[in-house]
């Protein structure tokens, strides 16, 4: 008998995913961002066969894919090692070498729509706008371009096109939680929803003729719902609204004559048909936890790019509207079952202020438990954790740590009015959200007082930097990746389109002086004790490297116990396999360092 070694951490680091994909009109081509040799690059593979061949060797992700619907070329948007400063390109079926569509290098581009003979490409980008966009049409074929929008205000980017390509809906985001959407026809505008000063947001639109636009909104409303406006009368009406819904996601089948609608209200997606002829509301099957991606194809095929809490980002499809998926790529950690792997506990505790939070706990294996919790506030912040694999998660609960992760106020899919809490109030309510979330965890028994890691992203990141000046009493050890240690640096430094939102996202520098300086983690250098592990990209463009440099410098200066790791060829996450590598086999091999009692600072 031969009997196998059980699996080592490093299979975890070793896992691939897909991280985004499109179809040919005929679906006899499925294209895919995959990173199968290391890094990310466009493969392909041949329906019904399902064996993937590279199409690109750029080893970039990519930022957008749309296959032509005439099947002539794929478009695609790449930026270089996460500046994302993402171009346009098509890409070939067959693969090799691409060709630029608009590039303007330090420029940002965003893909619209391509016209159904794919010889008018919509698009936005930064170039002659920085803050507010310019939108244009382009010309394929003769290379013409016209200006159609200029953004003004806000940023603003066309969303989609009528059919005759006599009509776009342009969305005016004046922030995460604040967006408006107009339709343009000719020298004409109107808005989507009706005149008002309170805040709501436009998303998920789609033109079912050209005539009807149908669209997801929270106008007047918490929850996101399914709404119509009338090209011809200009008015809207209210199609479809669910308790404890929150639609994300619209997509038209016109075989169908339907919208397959992605709702969710918390940690798990749902998948439904709304038939437009009798308005009957289907709830469908989906292959996985949480839904990525969805595209219907001319023939009501559906694909789902999607990942549940032990299973990396996969493509399945569907022949029969959800009621069986088949699973085109089988990406799994190497050499380990899934039966090795855990499932998140959905948790609920109420916050000092008595608001219920909800949090997923992932209990490591008893027989490979360290007895230790690592605290993970989510990135974002208005983004929540949900049921989707992370292998730095899964590495760290299968060395012995269980992971506690909040969705504190601020996070999404629970209604607007809770999104927003977090606007103007980075550092008081999330922050109290976490340590009333840890006080709960043991006070139940799911963490002891003493065995208390701390790890987070971007947001998290921040939260981990605050947290630790301000409750380092809570933590034997903190890792902060590319987190912001000073609002005020960290306002100034952002990308020119994130700047008409930082007033309300964040503060302003001089009004809310008072109130950033409190909020800023760099306020508390004397109370961040504990050992420290630093991680940042070099080509960050969120949270710009200096965000780092300064707290790792001001610790040192301290002569607090820090370590610094800058990834020169990376931005804002991990796209390259070796430094994912380098990056959970460093948290580990640290935290491990750190299991023991940590002396007092003096």
């Amino acid at each position: 008998m031969i009997n196998f070694a059980k699996p080592g951490v490093e299979q975890f680091f070793q896992t691939l995913t897909v991280s985004n994909f499109t179809v040919s009109s005929d679906e006899k081509q499925v294209v895919f961002s995959t990173n199968l040799n290391g890094h990310f690059n466009l493969w392909a593979m041949d329906l019904p066969n399902q064996f993937p061949y590279p199409l690109t060797f750029n080893n970039q992700s990519a930022a957008f894919l749309s296959y032509a619907k005439t099947g002539e070329f794929i478009i695609a948007g790449f930026d270089q090692d996460g500046d994302e400063n993402a171009q346009i390109y098509a890409v070939s079926p067959q693969g090799g070498t691409f060709y630029p569509l608009r590039t303007h290098e330090g420029e940002r581009h965003f893909f619209s729509h391509l016209s159904e003979d794919g010889k008018r490409l919509y698009y936005a980008t930064t170039f002659g706008n920085t803050t507010y966009f310019n939108n244009y049409v382009y010309n394929i074929e003769t290379g013409e371009e016209k200006l159609l929008l200029k953004g003004e205000e806000a940023p603003t980017f066309i969303e989609t096109v009528s059919p005759n390509e006599e009509s776009f809906v342009a969305i005016k985001q004046y922030g995460n939680t604040n967006s408006v959407a107009y339709v343009h026809i000719g020298e004409e505008k109107f808005l989507l929803t009706p005149e008002t000063t309170e805040q709501h947001t436009v998303t998920g639109i789609a033109y079912t003729s050209d005539s009807e636009i149908f669209f997801l909104t929270d106008y007047n409303a918490d929850l996101t719902y399914l709404a119509k406006f009338n090209l011809s009368t200009k008015e809207i009406s209210i199609e479809l609204q669910l308790d404890k819904e929150d639609f994300t996601n619209l997509t038209y089948s016109k075989k169908d004559n339907s919208l397959y609608l992605v709702g969710s209200y918390g940690v798990e997606d749902r998948l439904y048909e709304y038939k437009l002829e009798n308005g009957e509301l289907v709830a469908l099957n989906t292959p996985t936890s949480v839904i990525d991606k969805l595209v219907v194809a001319s023939s009501g095929s559906l694909y789902v790019l999607g990942r549940n809490a032990t299973t990396p980002g996969n493509l399945f499809i569907s022949k029969d509207k959800g009621t069986t998926w088949e699973e085109l790529t089988h990406y799994r950690v190497p050499g380990v079952s899934d039966e090795e792997l855990v499932e998140p506990e959905v948790l609920t505790y109420p916050s000092f202020d008595g608001m219920e939070i909800e949090a997923l706990f992932f209990r490591a294996k008893e027989e490979n438990s360290n007895g230790h919790v690592v605290l993970w506030p989510h990135g974002g912040p208005q983004a929540l954790e949900r049921k989707t694999f992370r292998s730095m998660f899964q590495s760290l609960i299968y060395s012995g740590y269980s992971i506690f992760a909040p969705n504190f106020r601020g996070s999404t899919n629970y209604g607007l009015k809770f999104s927003k809490l977090v606007e103007g109030d980075w550092g008081h309510g999330p922050r109290l959200d976490n340590i009333q979330g840890l006080e709960w965890l043991i006070e139940k028994g799911y963490a002891d007082r003493e065995k208390i890691m701390l790890l987070g992203g971007s947001y998290g990141g921040y939260m981990a930097l605050l947290l630790h000046g301000r409750h380092a009493e809570y933590f034997k050890a903190v890792v902060d990746i590319f987190g912001p240690s000073d609002l005020f640096s960290f306002i100034a430094s952002v990308p020119e389109f994130w700047k008409p939102y930082m007033e309300q996202w964040v503060g302003d520098p001089v009004k809310d002086k008072e109130r950033l300086t409190k909020d800023s983690p760099i306020t508390y250098l004397d109370g961040m004790t504990k050992p420290m592990l630093v991680i940042q990209g070099a080509n960050d463009p969120r949270v710009v490297q200096k965000e780092s440099d300064q707290i790792v410098a001001a610790l040192k200066e301290k002569g607090r116990e820090v370590e610094y790791i800058v990834l020169e060829d990376e931005g804002h996450g991990f796209s390259k396999k070796q430094n994912e590598i380098l990056v959970y086999g460093k948290i580990i091999e640290f935290f491990n360092q750190h299991i023991a009692e940590v002396k007092p600072v003096v």
